[in-house]
């Protein structure tokens, strides 16, 4: 038969310290068979194409509205465009900038606008369809503003489409 007794406790070695107790604060060890849990959503996060996408303006409209209100409608214009395009994107002048811009030293907008939705285009995987080398189009009188206008607008309405958004 076996003896009941436990074995008596090892003996005290002075050579081998004692383990440390656990720190109070310590949380308990993860099992090894769980995945870590993935982290919550984020409802604030920008959607898969990038922020809220832009407006559609028809072309024509546009250039009416432009005629009806002297020009102003082309301050409005550049302001929605720039501002969408950099809110979707996150690339770009803004809103602001570029109108402020546009407003004293148009000519420079003329050359950047293009610049930026090509460079939109190109980032979301499309052919750049105007750049800034379309700026040259005002330099050919009266007729090359409203070319320049139609390739623009015309560039910013393809990519919103292609993004999703319907006219209005």
């Amino acid at each position: 038969m076996t003896d009941p007794t436990p074995p008596p406790p090892p003996s005290e070695d002075a050579s081998v310290p004692p383990a440390p107790p656990a720190p109070a604060y310590a949380a308990p060890p993860v099992p090894a068979y769980s995945a870590p849990a993935p982290p919550p959503p984020n409802p604030y996060a920008a959607a898969p194409g990038g922020g809220t996408p832009g407006q559609i303006r028809g072309t024509g409209k546009s250039i009416l509205f432009a005629i009806i209100t002297l020009g102003i409608y082309e301050l409005v214009w550049v302001y929605k465009t720039s501002n969408e395009r950099k809110n979707y994107s996150g690339e770009g002048l803004g809103g602001g900038l570029s109108l402020l811009l546009f407003a004293f030293v148009s000519i420079v907008m003329v050359f950047l606008m293009p610049a930026e939705i090509g460079n939109v285009q190109a980032k979301y995987g499309q052919e750049k369809t105007v750049s800034g080398v379309t700026g040259l189009w005002v330099l050919l009188p009266i007729a090359g503003g409203i070319v320049w206008f139609v390739k623009v607008n015309g560039a910013i309405n393809e990519f919103w489409k292609s993004q999703g958004v319907r006219e209005a």
